[in-house]
């Protein structure tokens, strides 16, 4: 019986032989350029570009590469010191660098933020601050809702809690809070706009619940005054907003207030140079700090194991929206890679998760974005600042995530219209958080009252707040650089309209001064010309009028010589 075509051998044609001949010989020749000829051996010379690429690679990381030695130290460290469950006095000694770190970051927040920001705002116009602040502000509430749509979608899903975990972990010991979502907007709009900018420095507004007793028919019932008073901490939203309105004035007038621009800029460079210096010691404070919390944290273990599903849903939300959605968001609106992206801001995300806190890493996040990744300056001082006061998707997934984990625990049903309730009030209470640590668990018993759900249970996150916080941290961190690179992009004709336009202005100056400058010369050449002329004239009457003498001494005689004719006449008839 015939073999049929498929089973008989393949023949390749002259063609094919020809083609793999020319392979082989170009690998061939590849691996004779790179190895040594009949040895596996690298070239020296191929050794030396090798080692010298390596060499240049670490010089130029060299700061990431400590930044990450000091996270990862600090784990084991601390990792490693828990079996001998040190006292608070020791752990307090092992956190003190980490403090002083903290504090010096913390140090740069305030006049980095002024610096950036009035030169930001200073070199775009007016029209062209409106525009940015209002795609900023768009797209922070877009993205937080998407965050906490996320959230929903995962604690739905994977449903972490239950009632077996609530007889694990008992009853929450969280005091009653009188807490109102409006009241928040409205010390949001009070913080918008300070009184006192030197106060605003150093303090926020906020709304205190004074609690009195009203005796009604014999009977004390529990009511709450609404007093308006201040707290400690630097009130960023009011200074963000003297800096864009003082920055914008500031440019709209033009040469006469350049000097001063130029005093911030300077003042934004030291800032910037200064935090470089930081970042040297970052190795010791960051893995400081991550010891010091690791050995804090009292039974590790066995918190870790009873609300291990609500932290895997938690941290699965926020890595799921910072390598998916970010990234979809930076490739549909950038159109670059947005993973090289996110490895120049790796450094900042380090630090962002060591200090739990946007507004610490806020330093080092500047220059990333302007060293790394190359975004314009003026957006990313206007965008980076306000995103870390107002933008925050991890506390949105948070929020969604662990309102409705309380309820799941407490056997509580919620219908699609708590559900949407959630979302909105985590995304509504999310823009008016501080950016300090753990100002989420405060934000819970809003959404948590507006679900009637038991606000009590709080307390039961707060073990495993100090990991669950400094993970949200990064993705509120990268909420923000990744706003700047598409607000950056969606700007971009504006800017290069502007720019355009100030190429024109300071040609047209050149031009102007050019033409000034010849005008002066000019006029300068014919005064010139003109006192030559005048030496000329006063050199040839000065020739002309002057009498020589026997010693060579000159007499200045009259020109004119008036003879009185009747006087001589009259003396000629007496002689």
């Amino acid at each position: 019986m015939a073999k049929s075509q498929s089973d008989s051998e393949y023949k390749p044609s002259t063609s094919d032989s020809n083609n793999i001949k020319s392979n082989i010989k170009k690998n061939l020749s590849a691996m004779e350029w790179l190895l040594e000829p009949g040895q596996f051996k690298m070239k020296p010379e191929m050794q030396q570009v090798t080692m010298s690429k390596i060499t240049q690679w670490i010089s130029k990381n060299l700061l990431l590469i400590i930044t990450f030695s000091g996270v990862s130290m600090g784990v084991l460290v601390g990792v490693l010191l828990r079996p001998y469950e040190l006292d608070d006095l020791s752990i307090s000694y092992i956190a003190y660098p980490g403090e002083l770190f903290m504090r010096l970051l913390k140090l740069m927040i305030l006049p980095l933020i002024i610096a950036s920001l009035i030169t930001g705002a200073a070199s775009l116009n007016a029209k062209m601050n409106g525009m940015i602040a209002l795609r900023t502000i768009v797209y922070f509430l877009t993205t937080s809702l998407i965050s906490a749509l996320i959230g929903l979608i995962l604690v739905l899903a994977i449903h972490p809690g239950s009632t077996e975990t609530k007889d694990a972990l008992g009853s929450g010991t969280t005091e009653d809070r009188k807490v109102d979502i409006v009241d928040n907007f409205l010390d949001l709009g009070r913080n918008l706009f300070p009184d006192n900018i030197f106060q605003a420095s150093f303090q926020t507004a906020h709304t205190k619940y004074i609690p009195t007793k009203i005796e009604v028919n014999t009977t004390a019932d529990l009511d709450y005054v609404r007093e308006l008073g201040y707290r400690s901490g630097t009130n960023t939203l009011g200074i963000i907003f003297f800096c864009l309105t003082f920055g914008t004035v500031l440019g709209s007038l033009g040469k006469k207030a350049q000097m001063v621009i130029n005093f911030f800029s300077v003042i934004d460079e030291v800032i910037m140079k200064m935090v470089y210096g930081i970042m040297w010691i970052s190795p010791i404070g960051i893995s400081s700090v991550i010891c010091a919390k690791i050995l804090s944290v009292a039974n590790l273990s066995s918190v870790m194991s009873q609300l291990g599903l609500f932290i895997v849903t938690v941290v699965s939300g926020i890595f799921l929206y910072q390598f998916t959605i970010l990234q979809l968001i930076y490739f549909i609106f950038v159109r670059k890679n947005p993973f090289k992206f996110w490895w120049g801001l790796f450094q900042s995300w380090m630090t962002a998760f060591a200090t739990a806190s946007t507004a610490a890493a806020l330093p080092v996040t500047f220059r990333c974005m302007q060293e790394n990744n190359k975004v314009d300056s003026r957006i990313s001082k206007f965008v980076l600042p306000i995103g870390a006061t107002v933008n925050m998707d991890g506390t949105a997934l948070f929020v969604t995530v662990a309102s409705i984990f309380i309820a799941q625990m407490n056997d509580i049903h919620l219908d699609a219209g708590s559900l949407a309730t959630v979302v909105l009030t985590s995304t509504a209470t999310s823009i008016a958080a501080a950016s300090v640590p753990s100002a989420a668990l405060v934000l819970m018993l809003i959404v948590l009252t507006a679900i009637d759900a038991p606000y009590q249970d709080v307390s039961l996150l707060w073990a495993i707040d100090w990991f669950v916080d400094r993970c949200r941290t990064t993705n509120n961190l990268l909420g923000d650089c990744y706003g700047a690179a598409v607000v950056e992009a969606l700007s971009k004709e504006e800017l290069k309209a502007m720019d355009a336009l100030r190429d024109e202005m300071e040609q047209k100056e050149h031009d102007q001064g050019l033409e000034n400058a010849k005008a002066m010369l000019a006029d300068k050449w014919e005064e010139v010309v003109k006192e030559e002329r005048d030496d000329d004239v006063t050199n040839m009457s000065g020739m002309e009028s002057p009498s020589g003498s026997i010693n060579g001494s000159s007499v200045e005689v009259p020109e004119v010589i008036v003879v009185d004719t009747n006087t001589l006449s009259h003396n000629g008839a007496k002689n």
